[in-house]
């Protein structure tokens, strides 16, 4: 049976993962934090490590000839930084995997990474994608638009009774579901892709973001437009404005709504129906396979 190695494996991606390449029939290594706090997820193996101690890594990856990662951080808690983990503990995880003979390395980065240079985490991500593709293990870089989940904010401004768009609301974006992405990562490693640009099946612009919205409500839409200017003048006060776990995401969303950020479409999930299942929540109950764990000093 083909092993895969999945980090950041707890995460709203990661989850997905483990399903879709157990799903596949590979044995699922998935590295945790701490097992016995972990929600129950689809792997047969639970590796307890921190990603940013190298020495914890060690032997963690073993037989695995794939390792695929969407470690990263949204918001900077616990005093650790972009640069401290979707830069360094992806290289600690990448060394590993070179010493542990994996033959591909998956990684998932971001759509139009050299138009955000500038932001502090895209930056950390490219600085990791560089060193990567020097590696002797073969990679596969997964560039997403969106996911679904980031798509809230407009239903939550909906929900408050206004949606507030820069410009004219016309850059466009094709958000994917969890789902779909893990899906298409899995098909551009089995294609041995070195990289894929992936979005959703639906490209909407930003104000018919704010339409869809407001009909899943079933409210009028109130959509007000503000001059882009305010925007770049945000993105000028926010680091002397806001804290550091506010400021990074911030700086992320504010510099790629002035993208379009459109990729190749996959999948089958719509966001209107993520919409409206997040009005109306459906619960939903899949067997997961109980793994074993494995500690790791």
């Amino acid at each position: 049976m083909k092993r895969v190695f999945i980090a950041g494996a707890t995460g709203y991606l990661g989850r997905y993962l483990c399903a879709e390449y157990q799903r596949r029939g590979w044995y699922v290594i998935a590295l945790v934090r701490k097992a016995t706090t972990a929600a129950p997820i689809a792997a047969d193996q639970l590796v307890e490590a921190q990603a940013t101690d190298p020495a914890s890594l060690k032997g963690a990856m073993a037989g695995a000839e794939l390792v695929v990662s969407c470690l990263g951080i949204t918001r900077q808690t616990d005093g650790l930084g972009y640069w401290d983990v979707d830069f360094q503990a992806n290289l600690n995880l990448l060394r590993e995997a070179e010493n542990a003979g994996a033959s591909r390395f998956a990684y998932i980065h971001v759509l139009r990474a050299a138009d955000l240079g500038h932001v502090p985490m895209v930056a950390a991500k490219s600085a990791f994608v560089a060193e990567l593709q020097q590696s002797t293990v073969a990679a596969t870089i997964v560039a997403p638009t969106g996911y679904f989940s980031d798509m809230g904010d407009f239903l939550a401004m909906a929900q408050s009774g206004r949606v507030w768009l820069f410009g004219t609301g016309e850059k466009r974006i094709n958000p994917i579901h969890g789902a779909d992405l893990a899906v298409a990562t899995a098909d551009a490693v089995a294609a041995g892709l070195d990289w894929i640009d992936v979005g959703g099946p639906d490209v909407f612009t930003q104000k018919e973001l704010a339409e869809l919205a407001f009909a899943c409500l079933q409210k009028p839409s109130r959509i007000t437009f503000l001059p882009d200017v305010l925007r770049r003048l945000a993105l000028c006060l926010l680091p002397w404005m806001t804290p550091r776990r506010i400021n990074g995401p911030a700086r992320f969303f504010l510099s790629a709504l002035a993208l379009d950020m459109v990729g190749t479409p996959h999948g089958t999930h719509h966001l209107k129906e993520h919409f409206q299942n997040t009005l109306t929540p459906i619960k939903t109950v899949s067997p997961l396979r109980r793994p074993t764990e494995r500690k790791k000093s």
